[in-house]
């Protein structure tokens, strides 16, 4: 494989006669395979070099290499010195833990690999929550932020729970600005708990309730020429052009998620009844109809932008290792960036939610109804959807009272 990376014959001589020539030989078919161009494979083998140069000084056998070694090589990095391998670039920081999970997955490793493992009783209630609620890993992922410092400032012990010392946890979580999501997060937790019998029954309700009232903002949303703006600053001649320009249909013209996004899979797409299966909120499926033009952005990414991958997820990374995309976030860093390139300002946190925002006030200037935005949008209640009729400004204007003593307009 080596000689597929290097042209120079001296450089793979030396590399295959070293002491660890046949791990750096596996490491590089692995990169391959993988999806790695040459430069990063060569970039990466570069990286696993200089970790097994400082192994070899340090006098560690590779076999005995963990995540704390892995972490004390970092620390070595910083201050590095070692003749040959020039100045510290970021990629040896992926190369050598890469090259850690290639010697993990080879059976090279003596003892087990040390890992961050998550609290029993975490593990307990993400098992509860997808099971009985249905909950996707975004969502337990946000939860187990707050869940593991609760656990960590109290205890594991649910039984030594109580109001003021859950009160206590909020108030001091709260000063970060994550009030709701603080509340949120426990008080699904403690019923966990109650349904398991491990704490009292009604303690959730010492979980303080933040004030939040009902329809008092607007929807932020974008004007339908600059929808069409944002979308059309993709480069369609590219792959990351293809696979954005799809998203942002999906988005804008269907009012998708950035979650449906990212969850999408091949199989949900049915091209002979041309619709889509959606997977949202609660694991509720969805069949939604696949409107030409989506479909063709769709179909062109896949053609000449989608590349070969061992996963069935529709939108991938464009560079290796080419894997579905990492989260919402990363589908709202792709809606922020086309909105950059197109100078569209965005009015609000979460850009991929502001096309979904902007898809319903479309909707709603031509005429749809509440009740066929709350189906496009797939809002369980009608009371949801009713934030968008604040946007009608002609219906509002037809039945807005004059105020006293002011001169209608």
């Amino acid at each position: 494989m080596l000689e597929h990376v290097f042209r120079s014959h001296e450089r793979i001589q030396a590399l295959r006669e070293g002491p660890h020539g046949s791990l750096l030989e596996g490491f590089a078919e692995e990169l391959h395979q993988r999806g790695y161009v040459k430069k990063a494979v060569r970039a990466r083998i570069r990286a696993a070099e200089h970790l097994l140069h400082w192994t070899e000084r340090e006098d560690l056998p590779v076999s005995d290499v963990t995540e704390s070694i892995l972490r004390r090589f970092h620390r070595h990095l910083e201050r590095c010195q070692c003749p040959g391998f020039g100045p510290i670039r970021s990629d040896l920081f992926t190369g050598d833990r890469l090259f850690l999970d290639y010697l993990r997955s080879a059976g090279s490793l003596a003892g087990s690999v040390e890992r961050n493992q998550d609290p029993p009783l975490f593990v307990a209630f993400g098992q509860w929550m997808r099971q009985v609620r249905g909950t996707c890993e975004g969502t337990l992922y946000n939860y187990g932020l707050i869940i593991k410092a609760l656990l960590v400032r109290l205890g594991e012990d649910p039984h030594r729970f109580d109001a003021q010392s859950l009160r206590q946890f909020v108030l001091e979580t709260s000063r970060h600005g994550a009030a709701r999501r603080c509340t949120t997060a426990l008080r699904m937790f403690l019923r966990f708990l109650i349904a398991e019998g491990q704490c009292a029954t009604g303690l959730e309700a010492a979980i303080p309730v933040v004030p939040q009232w009902r329809l008092s903002s607007l929807p932020r949303y974008l004007l339908s020429e600059d929808v069409e703006r944002v979308i059309a600053s993709c480069n369609l001649d590219t792959s990351m052009g293809r696979r954005d320009h799809a998203i942002l249909l999906l988005l804008a013209r269907m009012g998708l998620r950035a979650g449906d996004i990212v969850q999408l899979c091949l199989g949900d797409i049915d091209w002979k009844e041309a619709t889509v299966r959606v997977c949202g909120k609660g694991r509720r499926q969805t069949q939604m109809p696949l409107t030409q033009e989506v479909g063709d952005a769709v179909v062109e990414y896949f053609k000449a932008g989608r590349p070969h991958a061992d996963t069935n997820a529709v939108f991938l990374r464009t560079r290796a290792p080419f894997r579905a995309l990492g989260s919402h976030t990363t589908v709202s860093t792709i809606v922020a960036q086309a909105m950059r390139r197109a100078g569209v300002a965005c009015p609000s946190r979460g850009a991929a939610h502001v096309l979904r925002h902007s898809a319903a006030a479309a909707m709603l200037r031509n005429g749809a109804s509440l009740q066929e935005i709350s189906t496009v949008l797939r809002h369980r209640f009608l009371t949801t959807t009713e934030i968008y009729a604040k946007v009608d400004v002609t219906a509002l204007q037809g039945i807005a009272q004059a105020w006293p003593e002011v001169q209608p307009c």
